[in-house]
């Protein structure tokens, strides 16, 4: 009779998985996927203003790129080639602390191209790209 009690306590105890290492496993995968997420993000950084925001001060002297609906790039006034931007904002920016460029589109011109001027900008080194945008119609 002992020996069968014996038995059912030892095959009760032997059915029960222990998950503790289960878990351990699973939180040093937690930690390592919170710790590598945000490397795998890639993109360009952006800062948009806010439509609430103030205008921006044109007495002031900003770098301001400008893409026309037939997709000619102007750097203030001046007309270039999306090869020759980042050459363009190198050379201005080697003498500037503040790299800040503010990007005007028309609505019309493809996003992809937007991206590609934006992606020219960001590899001339310049640390804030703003865009502009108007207001919405009942804020004006």
């Amino acid at each position: 009779m002992r020996s069968l009690r014996r038995r059912n306590t030892v095959q009760k105890a032997m059915s029960e998985i222990n998950v503790t290492p289960f878990v351990d496993v699973m939180l040093v995968l937690l930690i390592i996927f919170m710790v590598t997420a945000p490397m795998l993000s890639m993109g360009i950084d952006v800062n948009l203003p806010r439509v609430k925001s103030k205008s921006v001060d044109v007495t002031e002297e900003k770098l301001v790129l400008t893409i026309t609906e037939a997709r000619e790039i102007f750097l203030n006034k001046n007309k270039m080639q999306l090869g020759e931007l980042n050459f363009k904002l190198e050379a201005i920016f080697s003498n500037r602390i503040d790299r800040e460029v503010f990007l005007r589109a028309d609505r019309s011109v493809p996003y992809g191209f937007v991206v590609q001027v934006m992606s020219e900008v960001r590899k001339a080194g310049v640390d804030k790209l703003g865009l502009i945008t108007e207001p919405p119609e009942g804020m004006k």
